[in-house]
C-alpha cells in the first residue's frame, strides 16, 4: 500500500474510531478544553520570569518579587491540575471506548459462522480483542488529545516568543529545519518498525495458543524440540523488531537534545551581546531559555505521538476487519417477510426436520454433502452411518445452522430453518459432540453454563435421571469439583456424561448425538446409552454412530458415503438387503469379537 493511500485511509479509519466517542461528548469536550487551557497557560510562566527580572529584581522591589514569587507558584499548580486533568480524562475516554468496542467486537466474534474460525487461528483473534484495542485506547490517552494539544502549545509558544522579540525567535528556531527533518525520518522508521512489532506479536499469540492447547500432541511425537526452535526464531524476530525501534529511540531522543543545547546556546550567545548593547533585557533573555524548554518538551514528544496515533489507526485496521466480516446469511425463502420466532418446545414428541435435496461444501471446489434427502418425523430416531468423512457431523452442522448449505432445503415443521430467528432455532435444539468441550469451572457450572435461571436442584435432577449423579458424588467437592481447562481431570467418558446432563437439563426438541459413544470404555458406554435412551424419548433425534450396535433400535438408520447416501432402512431391513451395511456389520462384529 502506497504511503498516499495508507494516509487517505487513515483518516477515514481515524472518523470511525471518533465515532465510538460519541456517547461520550461532553466528556471529550471537556478533555479538549483542559488541554487548550493548559497550550494557553503554559506560556504565562516565562512572560512573569521575564517581567519580573526586568522590573522587581533589575530595579529591585523585594515585596513585588515575593508577590510575583506567589502568582508564578499559583500559575505551576494550575498547569499541575491541567495537566493532570488533561491525562486523566483523555485515558479515562480511550479506556472506556475500548470498553465498548471490545464488548461490540466480542458479541460480533461470538455471532460468527464456525467457518471463518475455520480460517482464523484462534491466537490472531486474541490479539485483535486484547492488543489491538489497547492500542487504539492510545488514539486518545496518547494520541489525538494530546498532539492536538502539544501543536497548538507549539503555536501559542511561537507566537508569543515573536511578540516578545522577533529577533531572538528567529534566533530560537534557526534549527527548526534539521528538527523537521529528523522527526520525519524518525516517523517513517519507527511506523515500520511498529507495524512489523504488531506483526510479530500476532504471530507469537497464535503459536502459543495452538500449541499451549495441543501441548499432549506435541508431547505424544516428542516434538518439544522441534517446536522450541521454532518459537525461539519467532520469539527473536519479536525482540529484533522491538530493539530496532528503540534503537530509532535512542538515536532520536538525544539528537533533540542536541538541537536544544545549540538553540539555547544561540540565545545566549546572541542574547548576551543583544544585553551588553541594550537591545534586549536581561527578563528577555531568561524568559527565552524558558521558551525554548518549553518548545522543546512537545516537539521530543510528538513525533512519537504520530507514531502512536498511527499504530492505533493500524490496529483499528484490524479491528474493523474482523468487525465488517460478516457471517454467510443467505436471504429468507420466498414468501417469508421476518424471522419467525420458534417457540420454545419443552413437551409432545419434538419436531419433525426433512432435508430435500441438499448440497453443501465447505468450499466451492469439493461438496461435502450431495443431494441429500431424508425426513425424521416427530419423535423419530435416524441413525446415520458410514466411514469417517461420508458427511454425518456436516449435516449436525447445518441442522444448527453453524454452515449453510448451497443448495435445496432443510425443514423443521414444514418451514425452511433460514426462515426462523437463529437464537430461538438453536434453543431448540440440542447437540452432544463426540470432542466435549467444557471449561476451567465447577461440574455443576458447566452443566448450566452459568444460567442463573437453572437452580442446583435442577442440575442434580437432571444428573440422577442421565445416570452420572453417581460418579460426580465420588469427586472430591462432588457438583463444585473443578475440572480443569477442557476436562483435563475427567476421563472421556465421564465428559461425555456431562454434556449429556447438559443437553437434558436444557430439554430441546430436536437432539443430535455426534459420535457421543466412539473412544470409551465399556462401564462409560453402558451409562452412555441408558443416558442416550432417556434423552432420546419424546425427542425428534439424529444419533451419528460409529459403533452400530448403539443405532440398531433406530427407526431409520441412513448409509452415507463420500457425501450421498447409498441405503436407508431400519436394522433388519438394511441387513437383508445384504449390501453397505451388512458388511459394514459383520466386519464391526467380527472385530469386537477378535477383542
Amino acid at each position: 500500500m502506497s504511503a498516499e493511500i495508507q494516509q487517505k485511509f487513515s483518516f477515514a479509519l481515524l472518523r470511525r474510531v471518533l465515532s465510538y466517542a460519541k456517547p461520550y461528548r461532553g466528556m471529550f469536550v471537556f478533555a479538549a478544553i483542559a488541554s487548550i487551557t493548559f497550550a494557553f497557560v503554559s506560556p504565562i510562566r516565562p512572560w512573569l520570569t521575564q517581567y519580573t527580572l526586568d522590573h522587581f529584581v533589575v530595579k529591585p522591589n523585594k515585596e513585588m518579587l515575593l508577590t510575583m514569587t506567589l502568582i508564578m507558584v499559583g500559575i505551576l499548580l494550575l498547569e499541575t491540575l491541567l495537566q493532570f486533568l488533561n491525562e486523566y480524562l483523555a485515558g479515562w475516554l480511550g479506556q472506556t471506548i475500548i470498553r465498548d468496542m471490545r464488548t461490540k467486537l466480542f458479541i460480533h466474534i461470538n455471532n460468527l459462522h464456525l467457518q471463518y474460525f475455520d480460517k482464523t487461528p484462534i491466537g490472531t483473534l486474541v490479539t485483535r480483542v486484547v492488543s489491538d484495542m489497547e492500542a487504539i485506547s492510545d488514539i486518545f490517552s496518547e494520541g489525538l488529545l494530546v498532539i492536538l494539544g502539544d501543536m497548538l502549545k507549539l503555536i501559542v509558544i511561537i507566537s508569543v516568543m515573536f511578540f516578545t522579540n522577533w529577533k531572538l525567535a528567529l534566533i530560537s528556531l534557526s534549527i527548526f529545519p534539521f528538527l523537521i527533518i529528523g522527526a520525519n525520518m524518525f516517523k517513517n522508521a519507527v511506523n515500520r518498525s511498529f507495524n512489523e512489532v504488531r506483526t510479530q506479536i500476532a504471530r507469537l499469540n497464535a503459536f502459543v495458543q495452538e500449541h499451549i492447547t495441543g501441548m499432549s500432541v506435541v508431547q505424544i511425537f516428542n516434538r518439544e524440540e522441534e517446536e522450541m526452535d521454532k518459537f525461539r526464531k519467532m520469539n527473536a524476530q519479536h525482540r529484533d523488531a522491538n530493539i530496532r525501534s528503540i534503537w530509532y529511540y535512542s538515536i532520536f531522543f538525544p539528537f533533540i537534545e542536541i538541537l536544544s543545547s545549540v538553540s539555547i546556546g544561540l540565545i545566549v550567545w546572541w542574547g548576551g551581546r543583544g544585553i551588553f548593547d541594550n537591545e534586549f533585557s536581561v527578563g528577555q533573555l531568561a524568559a527565552f531559555i524558558m521558551y525554548i524548554n518549553l518548545l522543546f518538551r512537545p516537539i521530543r514528544m510528538i513525533a512519537d505521538r504520530f507514531n502512536t496515533l498511527q499504530m492505533g489507526i493500524v490496529a483499528s485496521e484490524r479491528v474493523f476487519k474482523v468487525m465488517d466480516t460478516a457471517s454467510p446469511q443467505p436471504p429468507p425463502s420466498e414468501g417469508a417477510s421476518k424471522p419467525i420466532v420458534l417457540p420454545d418446545v419443552r413437551e409432545g414428541a419434538g419436531m419433525s426436520l426433512e432435508f430435500k435435496n441438499v448440497w453443501f461444501a465447505y468450499n466451492e471446489e469439493h461438496w461435502v454433502l450431495k443431494n441429500i434427502s431424508f425426513e425424521a418425523k416427530r419423535g423419530q430416531t435416524i441413525a446415520l452411518v458410514g466411514a469417517t468423512g461420508s458427511g454425518k457431523s456436516s449435516i449436525a452442522s447445518l441442522i444448527n445452522r453453524f454452515y449453510e448449505y448451497s443448495k435445496g432445503e432443510i425443514l423443521i415443521d414444514g418451514i425452511n430453518i433460514r426462515d426462523y430467528e437463529l437464537n430461538s432455532l438453536r434453543r431448540n435444539i440440542g447437540i452432544v459432540l463426540q470432542d466435549v468441550f467444557l471449561y476451567s469451572d465447577s461440574i455443576a457450572n458447566n452443566i448450566s453454563l452459568n444460567n442463573p435461571n437453572v437452580t442446583r436442584e435442577q442440575v442434580i435432577e437432571a444428573a440422577k435421571t442421565v445416570g452420572a449423579h453417581d460418579f460426580i458424588m465420588r469427586l472430591p467437592g462432588n457438583y463444585d469439583y473443578n475440572v480443569m481447562e477442557r476436562g483435563a481431570t475427567l476421563s472421556v467418558g465421564q465428559r461425555q456424561l456431562i454434556s449429556f446432563i447438559r443437553a437434558y437439563l436444557y430439554n430441546p426438541a430436536i437432539l443430535i448425538l455426534d459420535e457421543a459413544t466412539s473412544s470409551i470404555d465399556t462401564e462409560s458406554e453402558m451409562l452412555i446409552q441408558r443416558a442416550t435412551e432417556t434423552l432420546t424419548q419424546k425427542r425428534t433425534s439424529i444419533v451419528i454412530a460409529h459403533r452400530l450396535a448403539t443405532v440398531q433400535r433406530a427407526d431409520k438408520i441412513i448409509v452415507m458415503e463420500k457425501g450421498e447416501i447409498i441405503e436407508s432402512g431400519t436394522h433388519r431391513e438394511l441387513l437383508a438387503l445384504n449390501k453397505h451395511y451388512r458388511k459394514l456389520y459383520e466386519l464391526q462384529f467380527a472385530e469386537e469379537v477378535a477383542v
